[in-house]
């Protein structure tokens, strides 16, 4: 491969040549062989239970990693900041603890995506403005997984304050997907899910407001999950009772998915919408699996958004799948035909509460289209966000009377493939072309007015082998069931050892 800076349609991002030595090397340093190797394999919850006995150290998993990240990252930029000195010792600050004072987490590393800060490790939002920032405290949120035992190694990419649904940025360059660089890694949690996918990490935090845990969990074959508002608390900025976006957690399998949202949930005096950790845990709720007794699935939810018809069929099938196990799966879905209108309308108030100051202060180094999203909010009228706020009151209990039937709803997660890294956005899919930036975010921004969790289930591949996901959405505050739905499908789909890989490399 070129060594030579290759510009991704105006951003730059220099690769380096892949040197498979540099993993031979560590395999054989200091005697340790395969062990690093097959800590990286492993599942999150396979090392938490080896952590809980003894039988490795948060430290032997850091060991783990910073070789894999020095031999894979240059490849696809998903952890452009590390911090590996502040790793270890808060490695070794809790491995002073009792192990029953460990948490959930007993010492698992994880990296947070760069909207979240982290005390002490540059936070740059992906923005030039924030470019040197060095916080001093952290998130809520980051609190809260380092309570549990998480230990952070590194900042996931991201795209400028999380917006466009492609990872890249002025800071720090573009993500790449690893299985294939020429492709986008979806975002905003790009970062995260290439990081998960190549084996840079077990876990990883996101967040989503339309659909940023989703779709890169889908371009990336791993599991991410949007919960419902208030699940995971987090520090908030703008408006205190927004529910549109929310913190999240993201894995290579269910199991891993649903021991991290163990770790995350939890009320905090600080997010006043936040929820208590429910008394049986997510982890514990899988082992209670029973099959569905009827799910529907629906390619576009009732037409509101095209669909490339190689996703709907790798997504139809998977839904016939759960059929042939006997679970009733039938072409249905809610009323959401006004999802369009309320998710444009509440997404630039949201732009416009919580960057207007930026705007007004820093317009010059905003990309183009968060200016247009926070124009378009600050042009709405009171009228206008009093309608979407009505119409998507009565959306969320449309949907709520849907679950009295179905116990999931199935969909495709993106609309898409991956796409080339060097288009900004999805400007059009099967023949429709669209008008903004976020009109392919659609068919996952319904659940986010719903007010639904959702997740991303790797459920097959293209012609050309690139991933596709299934999202699967249930009823408010059902994160449980909806787990266990998922952890069922994964096995029925043979999907439940979901292990990394190298990037497929291409000039």
């Amino acid at each position: 491969m070129n060594k030579a800076a290759i510009n991704l349609d105006g951003w730059l991002f220099s690769p380096h040549a892949y040197d498979i030595s540099m993993i031979h090397t560590h395999r054989n340093r200091k005697g340790m062989k395969m062990a690093g190797e097959e800590l990286i394999q492993s599942s999150a919850k396979a090392l938490v239970n080896r952590l809980s006995k003894g039988e490795i150290t948060p430290l032997d998993l850091l060991d783990a990693l910073e070789p894999r990240i020095a031999a894979v990252d240059p490849l696809v930029n998903a952890l452009p900041t590390l911090c590996f000195e502040r790793a270890r010792a808060s490695a070794k600050a809790l491995m002073q603890k009792p192990q029953s004072e460990r948490g959930i987490l007993q010492g698992m590393p994880v990296p947070i995506k760069d909207l979240s800060n982290v005390a002490g490790v540059r936070s740059t939002q992906g923005s030039p403005i924030f470019a040197h920032l060095i916080p001093e405290a952290s998130d809520v949120m980051v609190e809260h997984i380092e309570a549990e035992g998480g230990i952070i190694y590194a900042k996931s990419n991201t795209p400028e304050f999380g917006a466009g649904a492609n990872t890249f940025n002025e800071v720090f360059g573009a993500t790449l997907n690893p299985y294939d660089t020429r492709l986008s890694a979806a975002g905003s949690s790009g970062g995260a899910a290439v990081a998960l996918a190549t084996g840079m990490a077990w876990l990883a935090q996101g967040s989503d407001m339309g659909g940023s845990l989703r779709n890169p969990a889908s371009f990336n074959n791993i599991v991410g999950l949007r919960p419902t508002p208030g699940r995971v608390a987090f520090t908030r900025g703008g408006r205190l009772d927004s529910s549109l976006g929310v913190e999240g957690p993201m894995a290579r399998n269910v199991e891993d998915l649903a021991l991290f949202l163990d770790a995350m949930s939890g009320d905090d005096p600080r997010d006043p919408i936040s929820k208590p950790r429910p008394a049986t845990s997510f982890l514990s709720a899988l082992s209670t699996y029973k099959k569905p007794k009827r799910v529907a699935y629906s390619s576009d939810l009732g037409g509101i958004t095209p669909v490339d018809p190689e996703v709907v069929a790798v997504t139809r099938r998977a839904a016939e799948q759960w059929a042939s196990e006997g679970v009733i799966v039938e072409e249905a879905h809610p009323d959401v035909h006004d999802a369009y209108d309320i998710f444009q309308t509440l997404r630039a108030e949201g732009f416009a509460i919580g960057m207007a100051g930026l705007y007004n202060d820093h317009r010059a180094l905003l990309k183009p289209e968060i200016i247009w999203n926070i124009e378009k909010g600050l042009s709405l009228t009171m009228a206008e966000v009093a309608k979407a706020e009505m119409a998507r009151t009565a959306l969320m209990h449309r949907v709520a009377r849907f679950f009295e039937r179905y116990d999931c709803l199935l969909c495709p997660a993106t609309i898409v493939p991956p796409f080339p890294v060097g288009e900004r956005y999805v400007a059009s899919c099967n023949g429709v072309t669209f008008k903004t930036y976020v009109d392919w975010l659609l068919i996952v921004g319904v659940a986010t007015m719903a007010g639904c969790p959702a997740l991303s289930l790797p459920c097959g591949f293209t012609s050309t082998g690139l991933p596709i996901g299934l999202q699967m959405i249930g009823p408010s505050n059902g994160e449980a069931g909806l787990l266990a739905a998922a952890h069922g499908l994964e096995a029925v789909l043979g999907l439940d050892t979901v292990t990394p890989i190298m990037p497929r490399v291409f000039a």
